[in-house]
Order: structure tokens, then sequence, then C-alpha cells
């Protein structure tokens, strides 16, 4: 292909891509690079290619743990939560919030939040707890049976 995006799959290109997604990147974004292939290309790619698909499933879980990093680095950064109260003259009196800058990163932590969930349930994902126990402290009728399934083997 002379010029051009690349279309033809190569390992190499397969690492390079799932590389930059298990550090956090959006595949949109790794594809913006004019010398990587279009989005298309590496979905097709996810769907023909099964070798290559557990390789992108995997680095798009292991991109929850840099989606981790990303929120912390975003809450301990505070340059720019004040703005300068100016009067008149254009001099400094005060300093007051800057909402807007401090709602973008509130919201840039709720979407990696909920991405890691998603990418990593079991270990970001919501965790539920159900408790089998009557308001009496005994246990429910299906809590016994479990217990006692439990002793068997499969």
């Amino acid at each position: 292909m002379a010029g051009g995006r690349p279309t033809k799959y190569t390992q190499e290109l397969a690492d390079y891509i799932c590389e930059r997604l298990a550090c956090g990147e959006s595949m949109r974004s790794v594809c913006r690079d004019a010398d990587l292939p279009a989005v298309s290309s590496v979905f097709k790619w996810i769907r023909e290619d099964a070798e290559f698909s557990s390789q992108y499933a995997k680095a798009k879980e292991e991109s929850a743990d840099a989606l981790i990093e990303d929120m912390l680095d975003i809450a301990d950064n505070g340059v720019n939560d004040y703005m300068e109260n100016l009067d008149a003259d254009g001099k400094c009196v005060g300093y007051r919030l800057n909402g807007e800058f401090l709602q973008r990163s509130k919201l840039r932590v709720d979407v990696r939040k909920w991405a890691a969930s998603k990418l990593k349930p079991k270990k970001y994902g919501d965790k539920t707890q159900v408790d089998n126990t009557s308001s009496d402290g005994s246990m429910s009728p299906v809590s016994k049976i479990e217990l006692v399934a439990k002793d068997f083997p499969a």
C-alpha cells in the first residue's frame, strides 16, 4: 500500500495498539495517528482474529488500572481550583472558586470511575452483599440449604 493508513494486520501493530489501550487511551485516540489503522479496521481485526480479540480484551481490562491512576492525578491537581478576583484597575483583590473547572474535574473522575467499573467489575465494580438472616438473627431456609450444599462436591 503506497502511503495512507495501514489496513493489514500485523502482530507489531496489534501489540502497539494494545499497549496504548492498556495505558488508558481510547481506541479513537490511538487511531487518530496517521500511521495507524482506522478504528473500523481495528474493530474488523477484533471480529475476525480470535487472538487479537483476546489481546484487545486484556488490554481494555488493564486500562481500568490506568483510569484509576488518572483519577488520583485529577483529584490531587488543584492548580486551577481558584481564580483571581480583579478590581476595576485589574489588581488582584482575592480569589474565588473556579466552579467550571471543579465541575469538569468531577465529571472526568466520574467517567473514569464508571469506565473502570465496567472494564474490571470484580475489582472496581459495585459490590452487593446479601444478608440471609432474619430479624431474629436466624438463617433463612435458603441459607441453610446453601450451607449444606457447599459440603457436597458437584
